[in-house]
């Protein structure tokens, strides 16, 4: 699956469960370490735990892996998952405001996220 596509599935999906604020930056030509980020946040560690289990699942269905999964304690509020091209990061509210990814990060282009399902015609 081509990184972008990937990466607005995972934001399609984890909106769905209800995330909130869903972002996808556009990494490419910013930083080495990956094409996207998808950045979420979640009102408790069950929810964010919640949407990294449904990400996990929804993906697995087509061989699709995390090759790094970091889960959160109560201290950092934080849960990302890596599938090499997207970098996904969940985030309880006051932590994402903390680390402040999307300023950290501010040259990056955010790629819209389309709303509700798609209308055939």
């Amino acid at each position: 699956m081509e990184p972008k596509n990937l990466a607005l599935r995972i934001g399609k999906l984890i909106r769905t469960k209800k995330a909130q604020d869903v972002a996808v930056l556009d990494m490419n030509g910013v930083s080495g370490l990956c094409d996207y980020f998808v950045i979420a946040s979640g009102e408790s560690l069950k929810q964010i735990n919640s949407f990294a289990k449904s990400i996990e699942e929804d993906l697995a269905k087509e061989g699709i892996k995390s090759t790094v999964k970091v889960s959160p304690n109560d201290e950092s509020g934080w849960v990302a998952l890596d599938y090499r091209s997207v970098i996904v990061h969940l985030f309880l509210k006051p932590k994402r405001e903390f680390y402040a990814l999307e300023n950290l990060w501010s040259d990056t282009k955010r790629v819209r996220l389309p709303r509700g399902p798609s209308k055939k015609k």
